[in-house]
């Protein structure tokens, strides 16, 4: 194919995809389909048709459609922020949890969709958990009941053979009832919910922490603070370009540090990312 040739079809193509924009932004999903689809036709290189299209058959809830426009994408461009994460609500829809919890690959740090990546990435950790969770509190319990008939029954026939000591033997059958109790409550505490510890909440936001750092004034707090769209106490906006790394959120409250005072929470990280999947925290 000639030179003029795609130079050309390149042309029309991005006619389109800002055709599909426009039809996009007016809800019509059907037309803004046709017209990245015309685009793909003429372009199937270029990831963002792919992408695009797929996020038209995401407001559709056409969950196969979207898995196989962003597969195709992240072929084209496997760093694509938006392909992994549309991929990944896709497979949260088939409830696909293994392969949803790595839709956050290929994602850039300062791009706008980190935070709903991460959103739905706890999303599928928490359903992944809950899908587990009450898949082993249901077989728990029923192998619970098994034995508790099965200790019953013992007891039953050992009474019938030992019929002088019915007390002793009474006494020893609850005994035993409620030793088996014990074991099961034991087993089943991983996949109890519990209530998110105050020391694994940032001190500012009080949301579950993801990045912390360690500061000599807010003992733990999130290292994303400083580069919140809005400062804690002004509600005027805030680009990243003025902010320097020097300025943390701490010194908004009055205390004068850098950045580089603020260490890395590891041992913080390590706990939360532990404690995550065994409580089923959200």
């Amino acid at each position: 194919m000639s030179p003029a040739v795609v130079a050309s079809a390149t042309k029309q193509a991005e006619q389109l995809r800002l055709h599909g924009n426009r039809f996009f932004k007016k809800d019509r999903f059907g037309a803004a389909i046709d017209a990245y689809t015309e685009a793909i036709v003429l372009c199937p290189n270029v990831p963002i048709y792919w992408t695009n299209r797929a996020l038209c058959h995401r407001k559709r809830n056409e969950w196969t459609r979207v898995e196989e426009d962003c597969r195709r994408a992240i072929q084209l461009d496997r760093y694509s922020v938006k392909a992994h994460y549309m991929l990944g609500l896709a497979l949260l829809q088939r409830k696909e949890y293994a392969e949803a919890l790595d839709l956050g690959r290929g994602a850039n740090p300062k791009s706008y969709m980190v935070e709903e990546i991460w959103q739905e990435l706890a999303k599928a950790k928490y359903l992944a958990w809950e899908h587990e969770s009450t898949k082993r509190s249901w077989e728990l319990q029923n192998l619970k009941e098994a034995c508790e008939a099965a200790l019953k029954e013992k007891h039953f026939l050992d009474a019938s053979q030992t019929e002088g000591f019915v007390d002793e033997n009474t006494k020893s059958d609850l005994e035993q009832l409620e030793a088996l109790g014990r074991v099961f409550n034991k087993a089943a505490e991983d996949d109890t919910p519990t209530e998110v510890p105050d020391y694994l909440c940032c001190k500012i936001t009080l949301d579950i922490f993801r990045d912390p750092v360690i500061t000599p004034k807010l003992p733990v707090i999130h290292s994303h603070l400083p580069f919140e769209r809005f400062p804690p106490l002004r509600w005027e906006d805030l680009t990243q370009s003025p902010v320097n790394r020097s300025i943390t959120a701490g010194t908004k409250f009055g205390h004068k540090r850098s950045y580089d005072q603020e260490t890395p929470g590891s041992a913080c990280t390590v706990v939360v990312v532990d404690l995550l999947p065994k409580d089923g925290i959200q």
